[in-house]
């Protein structure tokens, strides 16, 4: 893994944590629902990303 990869892959984990507190926050404010749905696809997206930088680069996916 070249440090761009590692470096946004630093990031992106860290994002996903900072973003799971927040959503953990907004499920028990009950009073705002949208704000939970809108960090679920965020955090859909960081995890998306963070898989497919991941795999891509793992020896066992390159034949």
């Amino acid at each position: 893994m070249d440090k761009k990869i590692k470096k946004r892959v630093d990031v992106l984990r860290s994002n996903l944590q900072r973003l799971r507190q927040q959503l953990s926050g907004a499920q028990q404010q009950k009073d705002d629902m949208e704000e939970a749905l809108t960090l679920k696809k965020q955090i859909a997206t960081v995890e998306a990303e963070l898989k497919s930088l991941t795999e891509g680069q793992s020896p066992s996916s390159k034949p």
